[in-house]
């Protein structure tokens, strides 16, 4: 089965990463997304000097989840097959991509989600301690509320099928939106598979912005888009 596919890269604020990443990206695949989210330090600039991949402007920082949406609906307006994403903070690994395109073209899987617990890869980082906890918190709950078993809730290497990406309606913006997104999904019935992908953390001091840099606050929010959304999909 022959495929299109769109690699897709939200940014903030990455213009040291950005060019490695591109490049890395288009060695795996022909089409390329951009979606910067309101940057302000060099990267729109950097972008804008470019004529080989697609690129969507924020004009204003409006959330990581809101530049994933973005993405989505420039695959489904564009018809293609396939949607890989990955974060450009230098922590996801370009090379990776056809083998998950390649176990999402098969077409038995719907969504192929990246996971930094499933295995150990040599050379493999320390997560910060309270990343790691909250995210083992949330895993595990949305396992026990969904019947899923995922290891890794919050990866952002993911490949999609578009055709089912279009049935998921997604409302938030920030970085509790793939929470939403594994209800919704769930929900649907689609079929999700998760592959290993090496645990590579360069900057731990990598800001999630505002109030949810404190711990407790950011765990709070999460349990709280949980709630809502499962309920909302329970009613």
């Amino acid at each position: 089965m022959t495929c299109r596919v769109l690699t897709a890269l939200p940014v903030y604020n990455e213009a040291e990463h950005l060019s490695g990443v591109i490049a890395g990206a288009l060695t795996y695949c022909r089409e390329v997304l951009v979606v910067d989210d309101g940057s302000v330090d060099g990267t729109s600039q950097l972008l804008a000097a470019r004529d080989d991949i697609h690129v969507i402007r924020h004009p204003v920082n409006q959330g990581y989840g809101m530049a994933l949406r973005s993405a989505f609906d420039f695959a489904i307006r564009g018809g293609y097959d396939v949607l890989a994403t990955i974060d450009c903070d230098g922590q996801h690994q370009p090379q990776l991509i056809p083998k998950f395109v390649e176990r999402c073209c098969r077409g038995d899987v719907d969504i192929v989600s990246g996971s930094r617990y499933l295995r150990r890869f040599p050379g493999d980082s320390d997560p910060p301690e309270t990343r790691r906890r909250i995210n083992q918190t949330i895993t595990e709950e949305v396992n026990r509320r969904l019947g899923l078993s995922l290891t890794d809730a919050f990866c952002g290497f993911k490949v999609y099928r578009v055709s089912e990406l279009a049935k998921i309606e997604l409302s938030e913006t920030g970085y509790a939106m793939p929470l939403e997104l594994w209800v919704r999904a769930a929900r649907l019935g689609l079929r999700i598979v998760e592959l290993p992908v090496p645990l590579i953390y360069l900057d731990e001091r990598r800001s999630f912005g505002g109030a949810l840099d404190d711990a407790d606050t950011r765990l709070a929010v999460y349990r709280r888009v949980l709630e809502k959304v499962n309920a909302s999909c329970t009613t």
